[in-house]
């Protein structure tokens, strides 16, 4: 998805280079690296074995890298299926408008099938760059305390594996940092943190733009999806010379941890013919 726009104010991540077509072993940092993907099969690049042998996952998964083909359209929903190449999964995502109150729900309605004669394990992750601007304030429940962190650029929450408080963290340096407001490009931050597992009240996030005038609020199944991702980035990647992101990326997860090769209690896998379905909602409230 390349553009979700509200009062002609761009809400997704914008390109950082061409929109071109994409091989299935570049980096994320080598295309556009903007808008809404899904992460699926993995987050990070990993390998992981199968019974048909050792399956290579790439960078951010497969599915930003291919044509999705449309398989119904009408006026205020579409619906698209995408195949993975590294293990023999099928995604197709129903995405529809439906007018609130005081703004727009966007509903995102999945359903993966293994599509394969043998299992195949996956994770996922809504890849949603929301693109923002200093002073911009991003809400989680109150319950939620503490995050792990995935990374820090320069290390400054820690490293990888950390525990890091929500919304005021300790800094490496011995300062705090408030987590919720965004920060200007120049800060060069950026940070990968997962809330979670997540109980039934706290399954939403929200990103509040006042310059847009709008609110935009998350919810998602906690049973199907009982992890949240955070990116924020101000300035902070990619590493190359070149434009950088400025965005927060709200990422409802399967896992807390971006790499598909990393086993725990989230690990997931789905035998041949079989599916799994789940959904989320952004709504788009008018401030």
């Amino acid at each position: 998805m390349a553009s979700i726009k509200v009062g002609g104010h761009e809400l997704l991540q914008t390109p950082l280079g061409p929109v071109e077509p994409r091989t299935e072993t570049m980096s994320f940092d080598a295309g556009d690296a903007s808008g809404w993907d899904e992460c699926l099969p993995s987050v990070a690049d990993c390998v992981v074995s199968t019974a048909a042998g050792p399956a290579h996952v790439p960078d951010h998964g497969d599915l930003w890298r291919v044509e999705w083909d449309v398989v119904k359209a009408e006026a205020a929903a579409v619906t698209l299926r995408g195949k993975c190449f590294s293990l023999p999964l099928t995604l197709e995502r129903t995405v529809a408008l439906s007018p609130l109150a005081n703004g727009t729900r966007l509903e995102a309605r999945y359903t993966l099938t293994n599509t394969g004669t043998h299992a195949a394990p996956w994770s996922w992750a809504a890849h949603t760059l929301y693109a923002t601007e200093a002073g911009d304030t991003i809400e989680l429940p109150e319950s939620v305390k503490a995050l792990r962190l995935e990374g820090s650029g320069g290390n400054r929450l820690g490293k990888g594996g950390d525990t890091v408080a929500w919304p005021l963290a300790k800094l490496a340096d011995g300062g705090t940092a408030d987590l919720r407001v965004a920060q200007e490009p120049t800060t060069g931050i950026g940070d990968k943190l997962f809330a979670g597992p997540l109980t039934a009240a706290e399954n939403w996030a929200a990103l509040r733009r006042p310059s847009a005038g709008v609110r935009i609020r998350v919810h998602f199944d906690v049973e199907e999806n009982p992890y949240l991702g955070l990116w924020i980035c101000y300035g902070g990647w990619p590493d190359r010379p070149g434009l950088k992101q400025i965005c927060v990326a709200i990422e409802p997860s399967t896992a807390p941890v971006d790499s598909l090769a990393i086993d725990g209690p989230w690990s997931r896998t789905l035998a041949p013919g079989a599916s799994a379905s789940w959904r989320m909602t952004v709504d788009l409230e008018n401030l």
